[in-house]
């Protein structure tokens, strides 16, 4: 019998990682929040053919973006995210707060612009992006790309 997959709200997931990270004393601005949900979504679609979230990743100029996080961490601008518990925190799986957890440790080395350049280096960020437009990464074109990364390790 598969395993139910559950599916979390965005702003739940980025909540993770900001509480996550402050903990873990990473620094995480807005710009590093959202390449670790892209990477994140990847992680998900790859390993367990089930997005993270159900929300659009977009290609805009810094790298893939999700809306919703964006706008609501905006008012931080370049500094690192605070975490504040609001007490809603919403409830991530063990197996799936690990499995976040780890991608952050793995993308914690890297600064924000650094990502930048690894994600504008990828054929999902490469093949949506538009200047002044905002398209769709495409969850396919996440999980084709990094499956066959996977494969050729």
């Amino acid at each position: 019998m598969k395993e139910e997959q559950i599916v979390y709200r965005v702003l739940i997931v980025a909540r993770h990682i900001i509480k996550y990270c402050n903990e873990m004393n990473y620094p995480v601005s807005n710009l590093k929040l959202q390449k670790l949900l892209y990477f994140v979504q990847a992680e998900f679609l790859v390993n367990k053919d089930e997005p993270c979230f159900p929300e659009e990743i977009e290609a805009w100029d810094f790298g893939p973006v999700v809306p919703e996080v964006y706008h609501r961490y905006k008012v931080y601008g370049s500094s690192s995210i605070p975490y504040i518990n609001t007490g809603i925190l919403g409830r991530i799986s063990s197996p799936d707060r690990i499995m976040i957890e780890e991608m952050v440790d793995q993308c914690a080395k890297y600064t924000a612009s650094q990502l930048v350049d690894i994600t504008h280096n990828q054929d999902p960020w490469i093949k949506a992006y538009t200047p002044y437009k905002s398209n769709i990464i495409t969850k396919k074109s996440i999980r084709d790309y990094f499956a066959e990364d996977k494969r050729n390790d």
